[in-house]
């Protein structure tokens, strides 16, 4: 185990089922204590807190809304309290208001960006400068393969996708230097409660696996992007979707 990982903990924001959850044990497996943040699902942070220690890891649950502008701050902070600085940190909270641009109110954008976009910033602002102090950090942000490409009825959530990436790239250039690294992974269909509402035959037939993927596939990316080995690789997005894109 590096030094790296017995003086750090990774985060991993909205963790208590899906994507989320599968990154937090992704991450509890290669050593990291993990902090499993939650906004409402505290049964299910703490499932995934307690697998992960009876797997023979670390793991935390920890309750904050991202959206909120202290609540992301909070996250970072009870995460290097319980379980030493974040040196890890996923952006993977993420909520869906769909509707055509005409029929998306403001509640509905703000919440979608608030979560998604803003919350993002500002776990990554709080934690950068510990990353910068230690000269080694991982900031990995779970984009969308809707944010560089259009998907009717998803204005918000596009806009709040293509913005992560945009800030993955500009933080990217930012901290290279001292060896923190910025990345995006952009699944597409995606197995999980999030999609659960997603017509699936239709949108199967476009995506030449034929299949959508699952939350472990995504994990796995995630990872590779949090591993010494990624430490060249910055400011860019790894698509997961079955060739959807290609």
């Amino acid at each position: 185990m590096s030094t790296t990982r017995q003086d750090g903990s990774a985060l991993v924001t909205g963790a208590s089922r899906g994507i989320g959850a599968a990154t937090a044990r992704a991450l509890a497996a290669e050593g990291w204590p993990v902090a499993v943040n939650f906004r409402a699902d505290e049964a299910g942070a703490r499932e995934v807190a307690a697998g992960i220690v009876d797997a023979g890891g670390r793991a935390e649950p920890v309750r904050s809304d991202v959206s909120d502008p202290t609540g992301a701050e909070r996250a970072v902070d009870a995460a290097a309290e319980r379980l030493g600085p974040v040196l890890v940190l996923v952006n993977n909270a993420g909520v869906r208001a769909d509707g055509l641009a005409p029929q998306i109110g403001d509640e509905a954008w703000d919440r979608v960006l608030d979560t998604n976009l803003s919350g993002a910033f500002r776990t990554t602002r709080r934690a950068l400068p510990t990353m910068l102090r230690a000269r080694f950090g991982r900031v990995i942000n779970i984009a969308s393969v809707v944010g560089p490409r259009a998907n009717a009825g998803q204005a918000n959530y596009a806009a709040s996708k293509a913005g992560l990436i945009g800030l993955t790239r500009t933080v990217a250039t930012e901290v290279a230097r001292r060896g923190v690294t910025c990345n995006a992974v952009a699944p597409g269909l995606v197995d999980t409660e999030l999609t659960a509402d997603v017509p699936g035959d239709e949108l199967r037939a476009r995506i030449p696996a034929r299949r959508p993927g699952t939350a472990d596939e995504v994990a796995a990316c995630v990872r590779f992007l949090a591993s010494e080995e990624a430490g060249y690789v910055t400011g860019t997005t790894l698509t997961v979707d079955g060739g959807m894109s290609a």
